[in-house]
């Protein structure tokens, strides 16, 4: 299980309002850019949420310092590598971005500053972003030799549609944080010193509702997204009926007929 206790050489975990993990990129002094120590962390901390929420109702991830969210892999750290540390390091980013695809908890992005390559891709795994109104996003791989390889080319075309999606990723250039509102990528731009607030208001809201109907919606979404209408409706009506039986959804129904604040549990 995920703590934030735990102590992590390139992240600093967070319990700033009860249930909410904030989870904050900590290598400034490079723009948060990932390191293999990073992917390490991050890996580690996700795949604790996934094995078990413990007491977690949601997430928010953020960068260190006022110039950047991320920008993307330690370009620094890759330069001479083999091919084949490459491919080793490789692995390691994969199972990293599949840990907070597969995150059951929401998962908000707080983009205070620069998100390029990576950085980028790390907020287009959380569910939703808001940014401050001087970020900037990119996907600037093709620029260097490669191509997006942390589910970018997928996602991003997910959130703001091919036409556009394609423009970003081919050319390699930056946009604007207004473009991203514009877009539908981000959902809210911030002043810089209300950037964490208003995340954590939001992800406070999550946490006050059921947790297990909160992880459902979430899955319905998501791995609905995928399948045809039908068939998303009949995979939808799966994960209703399986909060029916829980505490819950007994306590949410109670509450709300004896007119009182629901206490849920997560049973």
């Amino acid at each position: 299980m995920t703590s934030a206790r735990a102590t992590y050489e390139t992240l600093e975990l967070e319990e700033p309002r009860p249930g909410i993990l904030l989870v904050r990129l900590n290598r400034p002094e490079v723009r948060n850019a990932i390191s293999t120590q990073m992917g390490r962390d991050v890996l580690a901390v996700f795949s604790g949420l996934v094995a078990d929420p413990g007491p977690w109702r949601c997430v928010v991830m953020t960068g260190a310092g006022d110039r950047a969210f991320c920008a993307g892999v330690d370009l620094k750290e890759r330069r001479g590598m083999s091919d084949e540390a490459w491919h080793r390091q490789h692995r390691l980013f994969e199972r990293m971005m599949l840990s907070i695809l597969d995150c059951p908890l929401p998962v908000i992005a707080a983009v205070n500053g620069a998100a390029f390559a990576g950085g980028c891709e790390f907020v287009l795994l959380c569910d939703f972003a808001y940014a401050v109104p001087t970020a900037r996003f990119a996907l600037t791989e093709v620029t260097i030799g490669i191509m997006p390889g942390g589910g970018g080319t997928q996602t991003l075309q997910r959130r703001i549609g091919y036409g556009r999606a394609a423009e970003v990723i081919l050319t390699g250039r930056p946009f604007s944080a207004q473009d991203a509102f514009d877009w539908g990528l981000v959902n809210r731009l911030c002043e810089p010193d209300a950037l964490i607030r208003e995340a954590l208001d939001t992800a406070e809201a999550i946490a006050r509702n059921a947790p297990l109907s909160v992880r459902q919606a979430k899955r319905s979404m998501l791995l609905g997204a995928n399948m045809d209408l039908r068939t998303g409706m009949f995979f939808e009506i799966d994960a209703y009926n399986q909060l029916v039986h829980t505490e819950d959804r007994r306590e949410g129904i109670n509450a709300f007929n004896e007119k009182r604040t629901p206490v849920y549990r997560g049973r």
